[in-house]
């Protein structure tokens, strides 16, 4: 059967999103997201998972036989945040699992380093950028544990303190979202209230534009006064992953079982309820971008380290520990490296046919 052209797929998976959402489906965003898209490899990767869950197989045919586990799917350089525990310490790791599904584990390690090469053009070569993120998983596969940054990971902690210009420019991002009229679906209301501090506090509700590939689903925040400050938190709808719209699986929406595996820290604040996700926005939560901080993103401590917390994702649910081992040790040394090549060189041919479409 041919394959379909991205524009094709664009629109197929688009259709498959108003099957879903309805009324809900945020139009506005979609075009955004078609204009990002078009900017560059990076910024495509990160909004076209449903193209990567389609293609990747076509492209890597070899990683269909690694063992399944409960897998991030849409994995990037971007992926990866902090928040507070239960007991207030600070935690790096990856903080959003809108795509989660069962699928090969290597495909997570294959599109993180992709996006490394994508997002960090000519910062590392892709055979250091592989070998780092190796090594960092297999020292997770070997001693699985969350990435507590109060005591350990002094120069990771030194990277995501938060300095006082962001902490100004979220709460400026704040003012600026206009309020609506009339609240939100009565469903997100519902859980927005719950998820505050205390029950029955007034609140202002508006809709929010964030992230590329989950354009197009609607998002809202919800702001209330508590205890003499403002307190925000965010809900968007929650849909089945797109890895299993093009390969089948169960439809169970994962992001919530994958997030609180026995070896992560959890976010307390981060939930979800109705096919809703709801979590506490806060000024004191940073994440990475590359267009501020490639070499950050692209030292072999930090390749080390986001290797090091996907291996202990993949082993927070079920027991695969054995046939990764197993796996990694029969495979090539540049396996990886080979892999995320391909998927690279893939995903520009694929954001050039892309840009060209939109002239």
């Amino acid at each position: 059967m041919r394959q379909m052209t991205i524009v094709e797929s664009t629109k197929a998976y688009e259709a498959w999103l108003r099957e879903h959402l309805g009324k809900e489906l945020v139009a506005a965003d979609l075009r955004t997201k078609h204009q990002r898209m078009a900017q560059g490899p990076f910024p495509f990767l990160r909004a076209t998972y449903w193209r990567w869950a389609e293609t990747i197989f076509d492209v890597c045919p070899d990683l269909k036989s690694a063992p399944p586990v409960l897998a991030v799917g849409d994995l990037h350089l971007e992926n990866f945040g902090t928040w507070r525990d239960d007991d207030g310490r600070l935690v790096w790791g990856v903080n959003d699992f809108d795509e989660a599904a069962e699928m090969p584990y290597v495909l997570d390690l294959v599109r993180l380093a992709a996006s490394a090469m994508l997002g960090c053009p000519h910062v590392g070569t892709v055979r250091t950028i592989c070998a780092n993120m190796l090594k960092g998983y297999q020292r997770g596969l070997a001693n699985p544990r969350p990435i507590v940054l109060d005591q350990d990971y002094n120069w990771l902690r030194q990277l995501v303190v938060v300095p006082n210009n962001e902490r100004i420019h979220f709460w400026q991002k704040m003012d600026s979202l206009k309020p609506l009229k009339h609240a939100p679906p009565q469903r997100y209301v519902k859980v927005l209230a719950g998820a505050m501090p205390a029950p029955k506090l007034k609140m202002t509700f508006s809709p929010r534009t964030a992230g590329l590939g989950s354009l197009g689903r609607p998002r809202w925040v919800g702001v209330a006064q508590w205890q003499g400050a403002p307190v925000v938190r965010e809900v968007k709808a929650a849909l089945p992953s797109a890895w299993t719209r093009a390969n089948g699986g169960s439809r169970a929406i994962h992001c919530f079982k994958i997030a609180t595996g026995r070896h992560r820290a959890p976010d307390p604040w981060y939930a979800i309820k109705d096919r809703i996700v709801v979590r506490r926005l806060s000024p004191n939560n940073r994440k990475l971008d590359t267009e501020g901080h490639p070499l950050e993103l692209i030292s072999r401590k930090y390749l080390r380290v986001t290797g090091r917390e996907l291996a202990a994702i993949h082993l927070g649910n079920g027991n695969q520990k054995t046939a990764i081992v197993h796996y990694l040790e029969n495979r090539d040394p540049d396996w990886l490296a080979s892999a995320a090549t391909r998927a690279a060189n893939f995903i520009r041919r694929e954001q050039r046919e892309w840009r060209r479409a939109q002239r």
